[in-house]
Formats: C-alpha cells, sequence, structure tokens
C-alpha cells in the first residue's frame, strides 16, 4: 500500500532523522520503518550516539538495515568543526574567526557549502525530514548572560581583546537560530525535500514563568526564558518558511509535557560527560570557616562513580525515583512519551490531520488581508493620484521602505511614465534614445532629480562612468572594488541603455500578464489589480510586478 505525503511517496522516500539519536528521534524512525521508507539516515551529535542508535533499529528491522545509517557532528557550525568541541573551536582564533564570520555575514553560497548542515542536506538529498533537535536548547544552553559579564569584565580590566568578542559573538543566539533556519530552507529546497516537521518545544515543558524547575535560584531562570524565547523565535521562522514559494511542506509538533523515557535501570549515575562521584564528610565545619579554601580538610573524594535507581529521559538525563514523581506528578509538568509524538509525526507526514501542527494553527488563527482593505485601498490609491494632481507632484518614493531597490525600480519605473505614459508606447522604445531622453529628464527637472538623491539613491549616467548623488547613498561599492550591476541593481537609477532593454522585456511580460489573463465575462479566474483595467504605467505596479515574479517574492497566502 503506497502512503502519500505531498505528491510524494513515503515508501521508497529517503527519511532525515536530525536528533534521531535521542529518545524522540529513536521513536519516530521506528513509527516511520515499517512504512517502506528506502533510506534513513540517523543523525546524531557524536558517533558513538549515532552508531548505537543505528545499530538498535539495524536490529529491530533486520529487513531494513542496509538502509539505516548513522551521521554525526553539530550541524550549527561549519563542517569541518562538525566534530570538535565546541569549547575547543572557540579556544582556536582560525576556527573561531570562521565560525563569527558564517554567522554574522551574508549567506553567500560559500557559506551555505561549507556548513555541516548545508552539506548533510545535499548528500543525503532527503524527502522527508523530521527535525528533534532541541536547538532552542542547544542555542540558550551557551549561556549568553554568562559571556556578557565576562566580556563586560574584560572590558573593566583594560579592554576586551578579539579573541574575548569573538567567543561572545559566537555564543549569541538569534544570528545562529537565524543561519541555521537559512541554511536549512536552503539545502531542503536545493535537495527537493518535500515535508520539514520539525518537533519543537515550548522550553518549560508547558508550565508558565512560575515553573518551580530551573536552572538556578532565579525563577524562572535567564537561560529558561532565552531558551523559551528561542523556541518561539523559531516557531515563527519556520511559519515564515512554511510561506516560502519552492519550499517543503512544513510542521512542528510541540510537546508541552516532559517527554520521557527512554529506559528503567540501576548502575552508576553517569550520564555523557557528567558523573556523579560518590563523596564523604568527614568533618563538621564552623559556618565561618565552611566556604574558605581550608574547607577541603572536611570532606574527601572516594574516587567512585555513585549508583542508584533511575529513569533515563534521554537528552534529559538520569532521574531518581522521588525526582520522576515529583516532575510528572498532576498539576506540575506531568508528561507525554515518545511515542505518542511519534505517532502525531507519522500522522502528519501520511497527510492526516492531528490538531496539534501549531504551524497550521498559526496559519489558520493568524489575521491576513481583508476584504474592506482592498476596497479602501483602490479608494486610497485613487485618492492619492487625485492629490498629487491638485499638488503638481510626484512623489515616487522617500526611502522609508526599504530596500532601496524598491525606491531605485519606482523612479525608474515613473522616469518611464514620463517619457512614454502607456504601455503600448513603452514597448516599442528604443534604449540607446531612452537612455538618452531620461538623463536629458533629470538633468532639466531639478525637484525630479533632487527627490532621487535626497532618497539616498545615486544615478548612473547613461555611459556608466559617472554619477550623480546626495551627501548619503544608501549602496555603495566595497572600498577599493570596482563598480559591478549587483550594487547597481541594490539601489542606483540606472540610465545605461541596457536597463531599459531589461525594462522593455519586464513591460512585455508585464503586458502579457495583464492581457492573457481570461476576461471578467469568463468568470472569477482572472486576478485583477488596480489599474489593470487601464493602458497607463503606474510605477507601483512595475515595482510590484518585479518583486513577485522577478525576484520571486510572492506570499503564498492570499
Amino acid at each position: 500500500m503506497t502512503r502519500q505525503i505531498g505528491g510524494t511517496k513515503l515508501e521508497g522516500s529517503t527519511v532525515l532523522i536530525l536528533g534521531g539519536a535521542g529518545l524522540v528521534g529513536e521513536a519516530v524512525a521506528r513509527a516511520l520503518l515499517p512504512h517502506g521508507p528506502r533510506r534513513m539516515v540517523i543523525a546524531g551529535l557524536t558517533q558513538e550516539e549515532a552508531e548505537e542508535s543505528v545499530q538498535e533499529l539495524r536490529s529491530e528491522f533486520p529487513g531494513r538495515a542496509a538502509g539505516i545509517d548513522p551521521y554525526w557532528g553539530d550541524l550549527f557550525v561549519p563542517a569541518e568543526m562538525k566534530d570538535r568541541p565546541r569549547a575547543e573551536v572557540l579556544e582556536d582564533a582560525d576556527a573561531r574567526a570562521l565560525l563569527v564570520g558564517d554567522l554574522y555575514g551574508e549567506l553567500t553560497d560559500q557559506v551555505f557549502r561549507r556548513s555541516a548542515l548545508g552539506q548533510l542536506l545535499l548528500e543525503v538529498r532527503p524527502d522527508i525530514v523530521v527535525d528533534s533537535i532541541n536547538t532552542a536548547g542547544a542555542l540558550a544552553y551557551q549561556n549568553f548572560f554568562d559571556s556578557s559579564f565576562a566580556l563586560l569584565e574584560a572590558a573593566r580590566q583594560g579592554g576586551a581583546t578579539v579573541g574575548e568578542v569573538e567567543k561572545h559573538l559566537a555564543t549569541g543566539y538569534l544570528p545562529q537560530l537565524i543561519r541555521h533556519s537559512q541554511i536549512a530552507l536552503r539545502g531542503m529546497r536545493d535537495a527537493g525535500t518535500q515535508v520539514y516537521l520539525k518537533i519543537g518545544t515550548v522550553g518549560t515543558g508547558g508550565m508558565g514563568m512560575n515553573i518551580p524547575f530551573t536552572h538556578s535560584e532565579e525563577r524562572p531562570s535567564r537561560m529558561l526564558m532565552a531558551k523559551a524565547s528561542l523556541a518561539g523565535a523559531h516557531t515563527l521562522l519556520l511559519y515564515l518558511m512554511a510561506r516560502t514559494p519552492g519550499g517543503p511542506a512544513v510542521k512542528e509538533i510541540k510537546p508541552t509535557a516532559a517527554i520521557s523515557w527512554k529506559a528503567l535501570g540501576y548502575g552508576p549515575i553517569q550520564f555523557r560527560n557528567r558523573t556523579l562521584e560518590r563523596c564523604d564528610a568527614t568533618a563538621p565545619l564552623p559556618l565561618d570557616q565552611a566556604f574558605l579554601p581550608e574547607a577541603s580538610r572536611a570532606f574527601e573524594r572516594s574516587g567512585e562513580v555513585m549508583d542508584g535507581v533511575y529513569v533515563n529521559s534521554g537528552e534529559n538525563g538520569l532521574f531518581s525515583l522521588g525526582q520522576f514523581e515529583a516532575l510528572t506528578a498532576l498539576g506540575l509538568m506531568e508528561f507525554v512519551t515518545p511515542e505518542e509524538i511519534a505517532r502525531n509525526v507519522l500522522q502528519e507526514i501520511l497527510g492526516h490531520t492531528t490538531g496539534r501542527d501549531v504551524i497550521t494553527s498559526l496559519d489558520s488563527t493568524s489575521m491576513g488581508s481583508t476584504y474592506r482593505a482592498g476596497v479602501l485601498r483602490s479608494a486610497a490609491l485613487e485618492r492619492l493620484e487625485e492629490m498629487e494632481r491638485e499638488a503638481g507632484v510626484e512623489s515616487v518614493a522617500y526611502e522609508m521602505l526599504g530596500p532601496p531597490r524598491l525606491t531605485k525600480l519606482l523612479f525608474e519605473g515613473a522616469i518611464l511614465k514620463r517619457l512614454y505614459k502607456t504601455y503600448d508606447e513603452a514597448l516599442a522604445l528604443d534604449p540607446e534614445k531612452t537612455a538618452e531622453r531620461a538623463q536629458t529628464l533629470i538633468q532639466e527637472d531639478a525637484d525630479f532629480r533632487q527627490r532621487m538623491v535626497s532618497a539616498g539613491l545615486a544615478v548612473l549616467l547613461k555611459e556608466g562612468d559617472q554619477l550623480l548623488r546626495g551627501p548619503v547613498v544608501k549602496i555603495t561599492p566595497a572600498e577599493g572594488r570596482p563598480l559591478d550591476d549587483k550594487v547597481v541593481d541594490a539601489g542606483w537609477v540606472d540610465l545605461r541603455p541596457g536597463n531599459w532593454e531589461k525594462w522593455k522585456e519586464r513591460l512585455q511580460a508585464v503586458v502579457r500578464d495583464v492581457r492573457e489573463q481570461p476576461g471578467l465575462e469568463q468568470g472569477s479566474r482572472t486576478d485583477l489589480d488596480y489599474g489593470d483595467t487601464k493602458d497607463d504605467l503606474r510605477p507601483g505596479r512595475l515595482a510590484a510586478w518585479v518583486f513577485r515574479v522577478e525576484d520571486q517574492g510572492e506570499r503564498m497566502k492570499w
């Protein structure tokens, strides 16, 4: 029996489970494997845990053993650093500088391709990604607060070094979350991923700011609130990802209770790099000496590991009977099993509504555009046109709605409107003559010219070797580098013939879009915008077309 997921069969698909070696990740793998994926990649933080998880799954599903593969490493850093402890990376000047540069710089193709997550997505090319990494926790526990105080103290002691500043920048929560989300979307689009399902968190196990389980005596702790804040920010980034054309279907399931358990056992109390050492108090101390260096004479270390009965809660460590009982008690954090989460994951991937996808919930409860606003828009545009005629001025743009590229497009559209008035006239434009006429227009119309340069635009003259500018230019070329088209396209009015040739092609596409649509007599199939029934050039309409079609900026939800 074939199972459909957004046009892709679950049977025969490639599944990537991020955080797959964790408690929930393993439960998801067990839920999906019976439905016949061709390949499943289990990604864990360390080689040991990834290979151990894969070995368990292979033993449970021997018929699919060849199709279950491990992957390991830190997915928040460049690939060359993925197997190094973060503390070690931050002590390496070259690695640290690369990490900070990749976090805070532009997301170039080079940055994407050297990222661990980007490389993994391009290598595996998954149809389905289930992300069970505790992203908010992984970032929040880097403790930006302690890093801030350390940097401040370094400044007080005579000034922080570049290395100390870089270490602090490397703990910045939002830059890491934003870059991680950008790389994930880029990688999944390039890989052709159909479904991305995030198993998120609220940071407090569903409890409020009165949560008694915290990371310090402060209640709630700053780190816990940072984790909750990042969890919310991540959901909003996923919400935006879900509205991006060409990307996967995006879903998020957010458990709001403690997730348990992986196993019950008896033995040494140790977890990852943490060991509970058995020690003893050998003598009482006066209170005024109890916290001095010589207090060490009153206790002894045995060098032995404490043992006991425990609940293995996966990534959250080992709990005693009492801890588990208190944590999961009614009215406190309570708990949910990983299998219940996995069941919801499976149903959402198969296309069955569970009511647990928070992205769908946000989409259905957030308020979008309205009929009333559409009617008022037309009235406002009509009145603004009347006011411009009455004032004898065409305002064009003030550069208060970014980016500068929008202002550039509006002024270039306004030039076409001044020179040609209608679409039919503009369709016959000659690029060389248009460049000449546009330059003359700007030289002779002081108000028009002043509006351009006052808004921070440079005006590149028709020969391409001179420009007009005001005291502020919003987009400038890098120092020492020759001018390139990327700078001009980003925010300069371009009078060169080549640009008018490009506009001619755009106008042909706009006219084709408007005139080849079915008429109103043929029903409501057509998309009709303000002014489309007239032949007058409208700079705003032209700029909107460029942003929507040429720049692929169209929103998915109308």
